[in-house]
């Protein structure tokens, strides 16, 4: 079964250099050429419904995500293991079940599928507090295993109902909406990622906040904003879909429309070939053939193995941190700028996109991330990982390189958009989350291999190397795509002297 590749996008042009001129900016024929947004009636209300649904996920799920970690810490004091268990299962159950979950998406209505992802999101977490609630009353050891044992089963409920929404919503809805209402899918986009940035600063710090009064107090947060928040999330973007009709299209194989014979007898060997690999044994390997057959799969993949890294001020970062002797005051002040970093990525990719195309931004975005994390591998090569001055470097390594990670993935985020099938939309999506999730894994295990800080540098040569991989696997699509990675003229100054001369012309 094969992902179906769309119509080459008009962006393309701009990726392939026919004429030197052509590339030139400014001149009258690009200004033209250039597509005006102008916006629906309707996109207001339309995009601030979605941004109040996205919001309340967004923020619900990064708040049950960090207090898990805090309730566990408090009922199993003095031990990771338990907070580690949870996590490790909560992932795996990512890994082992999105591919289907994906598939499943794609066969739904759009409306019913997003609903059941609100409300199995919802669910599980209101259930969970409760039994955190519970598991602190009890003093037998047995039942407390019993009950950790059903917040476990309840987080991976919760954590693929995630996944639908987030690969239903921004990966086919926003593709969708934003061509309904004439708005640039890139803002789009960036607008939905600043917004998961944004609630994944605030979330912890706000549950934490309350935690540090009462654990239990937080708890009964959690569960009331979750339960409160299901209604108003629910309604929003049901009103989202009754005010864009062409998100009514039940989103099937089936569904798409063909225009010539050609096309019709290729849907049909396509919808004979999900007959026949749906009743194969090994059917649950096919979304992943699919992956790996897909045009951007060197992009996807390379974007994926960004999430094999320690370098963010994530558990293990702070905690080298702590360790070198900073303070966890200025370790909050650190966290706060590299949220900054990330947001100013989001504002940034945009106008390149606009100006270069994805593919170069992609490029460039990506290159500017192995310059910021190179700098702090070289400085642990170079140095005593536990002087300060190396802990500085890799702090400003890791914050400057969070521009180009989520430059990075929006840039992967439109490829992915232009380039897949509507049918396969959340398949596609989804199984690259589960290898997302894989990767991240892996870097949980590179630090279990490496638990003490004075032994960091190796989780952290094992990042950076990572990240080289990526910058490989993404130079090798783009050559590709363009069959060059470089254009020589530009860079031996020739397009400048050709623009002075037209400009000159001009004058």
């Amino acid at each position: 079964m094969d992902l179906e590749i769309s119509p080459e996008p008009s962006w393309r042009s701009s990726e392939s250099i026919a004429n030197p001129s052509d590339t030139l900016l400014p001149t009258s024929a690009d200004d033209t050429s250039t597509p005006k947004y102008i916006p629906a009636p309707e996109a207001r209300s339309v995009l601030t419904r979605l941004y109040i649904s996205h919001t309340l996920s967004a923020w619900n799920s990064r708040m049950f995500e960090f207090g898990a970690v805090l309730f566990l810490a408090s009922i199993f004091p003095g031990t990771l293991l338990y907070a580690s268990i949870y996590a490790l299962v909560r992932a795996f159950s990512a890994v082992a079940l999105s591919s289907w979950l994906g598939a499943q998406v794609d066969r739904s209505d759009r409306l019913v599928a997003v609903r059941h992802s609100i409300v199995w999101q919802r669910v599980p977490v209101a259930v969970s507090c409760l039994c955190f609630v519970a598991t602190l009353s009890v003093n037998s050891w047995v039942l407390k295993i019993v009950l950790f044992a059903v917040q476990g089963l309840l987080a991976c409920i919760e954590k693929l109902a995630a996944t639908a929404n987030t690969v239903a919503v921004e990966r086919d809805w926003a593709i969708v909406i934003s061509d309904s209402i004439n708005v640039p899918r890139q803002d789009l986009n960036a607008s939905m990622r600043r917004i998961d940035l944004i609630c994944k600063l605030l979330a912890p710090v706000f549950i934490s906040l309350i935690d540090s009064i009462s654990t239990r107090y937080a708890m009964w947060t959690v569960f009331t904003l979750n339960t409160a928040s299901v209604l108003v999330e629910y309604m929003a973007i049901a009103q989202v879909y009754q005010s864009v009709p062409a998100l009514t299209k039940t989103q099937t194989p089936a569904s798409t429309t063909e225009t010539d014979d050609i096309n019709s007898e290729s849907s049909q060997n396509d919808n004979t070939s999900h007959k026949t690999a749906d009743s194969s044994p090994d059917s649950s390997l096919a979304p992943w053939r699919e992956y790996i057959a897909s045009p951007v799969f060197l992009a996807s993949f390379a974007l994926s193995l960004l999430y094999l890294t320690v370098l963010s001020f994530g558990a293990t970062m702070v905690t080298y941190l702590l360790h070198t002797g900073f303070s966890s005051l200025q370790v909050s002040y650190m966290r706060i700028g590299s949220v900054a970093a990330e947001l100013s990525g989001t504002w940034t990719a945009p106008m390149i996109m606009n100006r270069i195309g994805p593919i170069r931004s992609g490029l460039w975005f990506l290159n500017w991330q192995f310059v910021c994390v190179a700098g702090a591998a070289v400085a642990f090569v170079a140095w005593d990982s536990s002087e300060r001055f190396v802990a500085g470097t890799l702090i400003a390594g890791v914050a400057l390189s969070r521009i180009g990670l989520w430059g990075f993935d929006l840039s992967v985020q439109f490829l992915v958009q232009e380039n897949i099938q509507e049918h396969a939309r959340a398949r596609f999506s989804a199984t690259e989350m589960a290898l997302q999730n894989v990767f991240e894994m892996l870097s949980f295990a590179s630090t279990i291999a490496f638990p003490l800080p004075a032994q960091f540098r190796y989780p952290v040569l094992i990042s950076f190397g990572a990240v080289a991989v990526a910058a490989v696997c993404f130079a090798a699509y783009v050559r590709k795509e363009r069959g060059h990675l470089l254009h020589r003229s530009r860079c031996m100054g020739g397009d400048k002297l050709l623009y002075r001369e037209i400009v000159s012309e001009e004058v």
